[in-house]
């Protein structure tokens, strides 16, 4: 992964990944903050410039690590070891919170995350499941960090309960051979190919994505797949058979025996419109005016109606094409 430069706490240097990645990033500028929240250089820049920030690397500590109750696949979502992503998907949510400064941050105290993660978890009665993904991608970061075969066995050795993240990326092989104990819950977001390829920019393509999930599978991590975000875009009901009839094909016998669905339609923005249309001016838009409704702070969502056409399209084509899979939920 190749970035221009490293902007970076003075204090994060004292922590050993923050020293590994000095020594990895070394040829780079190295350019000081008070803060990775607060980047002026960055705030300033215009709309257009959202990609070119990308190829920037924050470097900081973590300081906020409050936990967030969450009841879908997991108990909580744990702030952990980064925010922000490479990938440029059109839709990201964590636009909403960063707006164009949603830039890749690494945060070197990831000791201090885990020791809490597993006291969190020894303190209460029953196993919990913690959503370790929610601010970013950990199969990506893993390659600039090595934070996941880091956290996987730790967790494994000395955690209760599950852990769990989701991935659009297909770097998998590293995490292959780690003791993970069945603790580690791996999920696989999938999209058709057409929106990938339009929409997902910068991330693995399907077939790398149905071949990393069958790998995991097959090394003994509990396994599911986040059908998500779902977008009525023109043709999207032909474009999501297609999809469902290739995780038919390409899902191993084992995947299909034990994975788990969870379908999420899109929620798009104000601050989405505006960057995407200033930084990539020949993108699809994906605000649709006759399908979609106010959401709050300048949020939108599908309208009921669209909603409950949706869901009740791809209940029956997950039963008439995958047979009785478990969907967790549709939101």
């Amino acid at each position: 992964m190749k970035f221009d430069a490293v902007y970076f706490e003075p204090g994060s240097l004292t922590y050993p990944l923050g020293k590994q990645l000095k020594e990895q990033f070394a040829a780079l500028p190295w350019i000081p903050i008070e803060s990775h929240n607060s980047i002026k250089e960055m705030q300033e820049k215009p709309n257009s410039e959202f990609g070119r920030m990308k190829r920037n690397l924050i470097i900081g500590t973590r300081k906020t690590h409050k936990y967030v109750e969450n009841h879908k696949v997991s108990d909580y979502l744990v702030p952990y070891t980064s925010s922000g992503c490479t990938a440029m998907c059109l839709y990201c949510y964590l636009v909403c919170n960063y707006n164009k400064c949603a830039y890749l941050r690494l945060f070197v105290n990831r000791e201090q995350m885990m020791d809490r993660l597993v006291r969190q978890g020894k303190k209460s009665e029953r196993e919990l499941t913690f959503e370790i993904g929610s601010n970013s991608d950990l199969v990506l970061e893993n390659t600039i960090t090595n934070n996941l075969l880091y956290t996987i066995p730790r967790f494994a050795e000395e955690g209760t309960g599950k852990i769990t993240f989701p991935t659009k990326f297909h770097m998998v092989e590293p995490l292959l051979g780690l003791s993970h104990r069945e603790k580690v819950i791996f999920r696989m977001s999938v999209n058709p190919q057409p929106v990938i390829e339009r929409i997902e920019l910068g991330t693995s393509n399907l077939k790398q994505r149905i071949d990393a999930v069958n790998e995991m599978c097959k090394a003994g991590y509990p396994c599911g797949l986040l059908i998500a975000p779902v977008i009525l875009m023109d043709g999207w009901k032909t474009m999501y058979t297609g999809l469902l009839e290739e995780l038919k094909s390409g899902l191993s016998s084992k995947v299909k025996k034990q994975m788990f669905l969870e379908i999420i339609l899109m929620t798009y923005s104000y601050v989405h419109r505006a960057i995407n249309g200033d930084a990539f001016p020949g993108a699809v838009d994906l605000y649709d005016k006759e399908l979609m409704t106010g959401r709050g702070r300048g949020r939108y969502c599908y309208r009921n109606e669209a909603r409950e056409e949706a869901e009740l399209f791809l209940r029956s084509e997950i039963r008439r094409i995958l047979g009785d899979v478990q969907i967790l939920y549709i939101s």
